[in-house]
């Protein structure tokens, strides 16, 4: 371009000192172009080699996801063990430094699920050289430090991560403990995670935010002697502002400068300023930021990874004191829609980055900049973050005709490349496609495309039980009955006809009846993705079993209570009646799932974690499930 300058002065034989200033403007309205050519160049900086408690590169932040563990604490987004590993392998195809697996000790499927990933992921050598670190929570008592060992120690980098509440309102209501008392059960604690054989440990007081400073450094001090790594300051209530959390980090930081070791942050969104505090702690010192996909966790969330990551991508260099991450931001979107589908939780759609608002304009002076040069009203691109925005100007309309090209590189559009790239769920979702194409007039849109992929491509990854087919009776006047036909793990259909309140309640009561379980509807959600009288509907329940029946399932919290299990399941149809039985088929497989897990995790475990439940050497075969079916 500035050649081009060159040659069209000489033509117009314009002075050297208006030459000048055509340059310099040239160059002032094209900074943006230039930031994005050096954002490319820093995007190959070389990840430093990772060391526990030590990091080379002092403007290097680690970015530490916690979706599988504080994520999956959320109401209704049980995971199975398959899904956590497909949501780690996302995770690990992101660049993402530490990924914690989960609370090994919570349940026996916890822990398979955090020993498989630990297997797997934990082993997988990206063509970069980068393995995840793979950790595992415990509280700090030896028992579950040792099964957080047993689950996790046979990754490449294993960590284990402990953890003791160290504010006055958690000792003494919570605790029953003296600050004595704590500072013992951490100090043994991290003392007996390095007898293990454990070289990377992490220790986090919990409620940190709300604790005495002058206890927290003597509590530190203290796990640092005892072979801490990694020193994380929570704030667990999410009760710190910007300036009070970078105050408490520089503090620590400075107080423990001379020591190896990698101060973390770990906020809460209840005010809504968990992005903000963990950037002030970054500021400040951190070098771990803990987070998650889409901000998912304890009651409002955690810090979302994705405005961690990109927040440092843009403003790292010039706001942030040079800080970046090695986390490639591509793989936000998809990541994204894989734990969206998973946990059964929808992404808001005013949710930055990866809302379904964060890159559409609809204000006139707003298209009008858009039009005329995109970075009017946008900062980043959704190409940078995995989106494709203009695939589609070719004219491309999704219909009855179209073939698995079109369909294939719309998903990729879309954010759903894991999908189009696998050969037998992209196949699933064609083939739901094209059933769907053949009633809907006028094509698809991409609304219905993405209620097909959420359906089909991430429904439960083992169908105990399928839907074949569903008929209602109902109207004013009329009891409403339906009859649902279902296809079991044995492969032979059964047919129940039931009545209810409605016609859903009805199809509900029939699936209950086929599947044998006795469980409560706790959530229904129904919406219209798309407008018109032929729109997809998507449906999201949640469903949880009845107290005291024998699929009643429960897990430890990382708090010591124990909490029940909820089960989210979603499906879509242009009928909203099938939409909502594939729904509550899709939670009740969950459920069943867990619980086969479950079962057949108690029954393998000989060591004191987790003893056997029975000597008998019959299989336990849940009521659910045929015996023939469970052999």
């Amino acid at each position: 371009c500035i050649v081009a300058l060159i040659r069209k002065s000489i033509r117009m034989r314009i002075s050297l000192v208006l030459f000048t200033q055509l340059v310099h403007g040239f160059i002032y309205t094209k900074k943006d172009l230039f930031k994005s050519c050096l954002g490319r160049q820093a995007k190959e900086k070389e990840r430093p080699e990772y060391i526990p408690g030590k990091i080379n590169d002092p403007n290097y932040v680690r970015i530490f996801d916690t979706t599988l563990r504080d994520g999956e604490q959320s109401p209704g987004a049980t995971l199975t063990s398959n899904e956590k590993l497909e949501i780690a392998r996302a995770l690990a195809k992101g660049k993402v430094d530490i990924i914690e697996a989960g609370f090994p000790v919570a349940s026996p499927d916890d822990f398979d699920a955090v020993q498989m990933i630990a297997r797997v992921v934990g082993n997988e050598i990206a063509d970069d050289g980068h393995v995840p670190v793979i950790c595992g929570l415990s509280r700090a008592n030896r028992r579950d430090i040792q099964v957080a060992w047993d689950a996790i120690k046979y990754a490449r980098k294993p960590r284990i991560h402990t953890f003791i509440a160290t504010s006055q309102v958690h000792m003494e209501s919570k605790l029953r403990k003296t600050p004595d008392q704590v500072v013992e059960i951490a100090i043994d604690a991290v003392q007996f995670a390095k007898s293990l054989g454990c070289n990377d440990i992490e220790f986090s007081p919990e409620d940190a935010g709300r604790s005495d400073p002058i206890f927290l450094e003597r509590v530190l001090q203290a796990v640092i002697d005892a072979g801490a790594t990694t020193l994380n300051i929570p704030d667990t209530t999410g009760w710190n502002l910007p300036w009070e959390f970078g105050d408490l980090i520089q503090r620590l930081s400075k107080k423990f400068q001379d020591r190896d070791v990698i101060f973390s942050t770990h906020c809460q969104n209840d005010l809504g300023l968990a992005t903000a505090n963990s950037l002030s702690g970054a500021l400040n010192g951190a070098r771990q930021i803990e987070c998650t996909i889409n901000g998912i966790g304890e009651r409002a969330g955690n810090a979302a990874l994705e405005e961690i990551v990109c927040a440092l991508k843009l403003k790292g260099d010039s706001h942030v004191n040079g800080l970046w991450t090695g986390v490639d931001p591509r793989f936000i979107a998809p990541a994204s829609k894989l734990v969206a589908q998973y946990t059964g939780m929808n992404v808001q759609p005013h949710k930055a980055i990866v809302g379904a608002n964060a890159f559409q304009h609809e204000s006139g002076i707003h298209q009008d900049g858009m039009i005329k040069n995109k970075s009017t009203y946008e900062i980043m691109t959704p190409e940078s973050v995995g989106l494709e925005r203009d695939s589609n100007d070719a004219g491309i309309v999704l219909g009855k005709h179209s073939g698995r090209n079109a369909v294939a590189t719309r998903l990729r559009a879309l954010g759903y490349s894991d999908v189009a790239d696998d050969t037998d769920r992209f196949l699933q979702v064609f083939e739901r496609f094209k059933q769907v194409a053949e009633k809907k007039k006028g094509g698809l849109e991409d609304e219905d495309l993405e209620a097909i992929a959420g359906d089909e491509a991430y429904a439960a990854n083992t169908h105990l039980w399928s839907l074949v087919s569903v008929q209602v009776t109902t109207g004013t006047g009329v009891t409403p009955t339906a009859t649902v036909t279902m296809s079991g793990p044995d492969g032979v259909h059964r047919t129940v006809a039931s009545t209810g309140t409605g016609p859903v309640d009805a199809v509900f009561r029939c699936i209950d009846d086929i599947t044998a379980v006795n469980i409560q509807l706790s959530t229904y959600d129904l919406e219209a993705v798309t407008s018109g009288i032929d729109a997809m509907a998507t449906t999201k329940v949640i469903v949880m079993p009845t107290p005291g029946t024998q699929l009643e399932s429960t897990s430890l919290h990382a708090s010591g209570s124990l909490s029940s299990k909820r089960f989210s399941g979603t499906g879509s149809d242009t009928d909203v009646v099938v939409s909502s039985a594939r729904a509550y088929v899709n939670a009740v497989n969950k459920l069943i799932n867990w619980n086969l897990r479950r079962t057949s995790a108690s029954e393998q475990q000989a060591d004191f974690a987790f003893p056997p439940r029975t000597n008998s050497s019959a299989p336990v075969v849940s009521p659910a499930v045929p015996a023939a079916a469970a052999a």
